[in-house]
């Protein structure tokens, strides 16, 4: 099976090329130096020369807070670009999933959402992202929607990486403990997507690994597993203020993932030691 996987230098779209090719699978990865998403005669062009079965589209404007500045921006990748690759897709006949996110619920209350709750996205970037979603659902059946969040891989900035780098000069750190979500490894997702990708079971899912934190369990956990002494003391959204609003509930419900035969992805807590593990191993690597 060949698959086009766009965003390949990002966290996610790394990691679906790397575990797609360890089954053998015939993966190509795009970067903007490949191909311009926005510019819809160079995606048509691309996407017909590459004739993929399958698009798995990772690439996305994820500056959440640059993102209530630069709309048109944020606009042009986010939905335009998905419509211009769907287009494409449909035009050949090739599968399309979409990563899409927390962000376009309220965020708000302790209930899990599930696929069908309300949509209510309260940052700009949240609400290109439902809109990508809509791009994708009317114009191709053939297609997957999966709301994932708090990401961290091998590949780019993330979190867990933050936390460690402030850990060689801070011996106490302020964090966020009041937005409660599901960290999710793109390790764990990729493998996940791949399998995904070659059934028919098209629709919205929401995958994340399992558990709940907050973002200052979450950190004193990293530190915990790093082996540091950081002490984490946890403030309010409000005692830390950004231009876009972070949802406090980030809590997703895995029921229709499961209930559709695939597999749920292992405990926040075991992922994040999987992945200590691999930062380990790849600076060991570097030596």
């Amino acid at each position: 099976m060949k698959i086009l996987v766009t965003g390949y230098n990002g966290q996610l779209g790394y990691d679906v090329v790397r575990e797609g090719r360890k089954h053998g699978l015939d993966m190509i990865g795009s970067t903007i130096e490949d191909l311009d998403i926005t510019n819809a005669d160079e995606v048509t062009k691309y996407v017909h020369d590459l004739k993929p079965e399958a698009i798995i589209h990772c690439a996305a404007y994820t500056a959440v807070d640059r993102a209530e500045e630069d709309r048109e921006i944020a606009w042009d990748v986010n939905v335009n670009g998905t419509k211009y690759l769907v287009e494409a897709a449909k035009s050949i006949q090739a599968k399309f999933l979409y990563i899409s996110t927390d962000y376009v619920y309220e965020g708000t209350g302790d209930q899990p959402y599930t696929e069908e709750s309300k949509i209510l996205p309260q940052s700009y970037y949240g609400l290109t992202k439902y809109e990508g979603e809509r791009v994708v659902q009317n114009l191709l059946e053939n297609s997957f929607v999966v709301r994932i969040s708090w990401v961290f891989g091998i590949n780019g900035n993330n979190f867990i990486k933050t936390m460690l780098r402030l850990a060689e000069s801070h011996k106490e750190l302020k964090v966020v403990s009041d937005q409660i979500g599901s960290p999710t490894y793109t390790h764990d997702l990729a493998k996940l997507l791949i399998n995904m990708i070659q059934t028919n079971k098209y629709g919205v899912y929401q995958v994340t690994n399992d558990g709940y934190c907050s973002w200052a369990d979450f950190a004193k956990k990293i530190f915990e597993v790093a082996g540091s002494s950081v002490k984490v003391e946890g403030i309010t959204s409000e005692e830390y203020p950004t231009l876009a609003i972070r949802p406090k509930n980030s809590r997703m419900s895995k029921q229709k993932l499961i209930a559709n035969g695939f597999e749920p992805l292992p405990h926040w807590e075991q992922a994040l030691a999987h992945y200590v593990n691999e930062l380990k191993q790849e600076v060991q690597n570097d030596r």
